[in-house]
């Protein structure tokens, strides 16, 4: 008997978002497949690749191969899930997402969606991050070229294996209101950030504060050829960039050691 592929979906949009419940539905219309779903039973949006290391995690079931993780991280349900549910017996690829929002330039340090990715791939497993840009006008989103594009990669993947050496992952990011669209292999692009937060008071006079929501402001570059995502989405493309795991600034080696000299 043929062995089905095995695909561990993970998001940190939460169990019951959209963009999970649409991926996880692209994929089982793919032919001998076996998806199982980890996901955090609470939004965990912008929260890096953390594992909870100070309380105990809970597996519930939803449905057959379907699992939210108590108060978990993308990280904890994609480390959790290879320990307590695949057991030693690794799954072939793990799909992280369809995140609703992007995913692009030095957000991806921040991404949850691109840490269950992450995590997939330090445990030499090919994964993948899928994110949705949005067009705040259609607040719901729409996922069809996602799903379109989700299922065309993993089926590329899955016949002519992954492109990428250990500890490299696959982070897309998909444009938003097209129905059809070109893909174009990318880099990170240079994300311009601010820092604002809008200030509330409660009855009693105590200060809170709520992140400001920052426009997505890029800029070349410099000295890289080649398009980033970010220029990909903005022209109508689907981003597809490869991130490798390795921070280390190579580049500034010799000049660190002969400051310290």
């Amino acid at each position: 008997m043929k062995n089905k592929y095995k695909i561990l979906v993970t998001n940190d949009d939460g169990y019951e978002a959209k963009g999970l419940l649409c991926l996880v539905e692209a994929l089982r219309e793919l032919p001998d497949v076996e998806v199982t779903v980890v996901a955090p039973a609470n939004e965990k949006s912008a929260c890096g690749h953390s594992l909870t290391l100070t309380r105990p995690l809970r597996f519930v079931g939803i449905e057959e191969n379907f699992f939210k993780l108590e108060d978990g991280t993308p990280t904890d349900c994609v480390y959790l899930s290879l320990n307590a549910i695949f057991q030693g017996n690794k799954p072939d690829l793990v799909v992280s997402g369809i995140n609703r929002g992007s995913n692009m330039g030095e957000d991806i340090t921040y991404s949850g969606t691109a840490a269950g990715a992450m995590e997939g791939v330090l445990h030499g497993i090919p994964s993948v991050a899928i994110s949705q840009v949005m067009d705040f006008t259609n607040p719901k989103g729409d996922f069809t070229l996602a799903q379109k594009t989700i299922k065309k990669i993993v089926t590329k993947i899955r016949n002519d294996k992954f492109p990428l050496p250990e500890r490299e992952f696959l982070n897309i990011n998909i444009p938003p209101a097209v129905e059809e669209a070109e893909i174009k292999t990318t880099y990170a692009g240079y994300r311009v950030y601010s820092n604002e937060a809008d200030v509330h008071s409660n009855p009693r006079g105590e200060k809170h504060y709520w992140l400001g929501l920052h426009p997505l402001n890029f800029r070349a570059r410099a000295g890289v050829n080649g398009v980033s995502d970010y220029e990909a989405i903005r022209d109508g493309f689907i981003s597809v960039t490869p991130i490798m795991l390795d921070l280390s600034a190579y580049k500034s080696m010799k000049r660190v050691q002969e400051w310290l000299d």
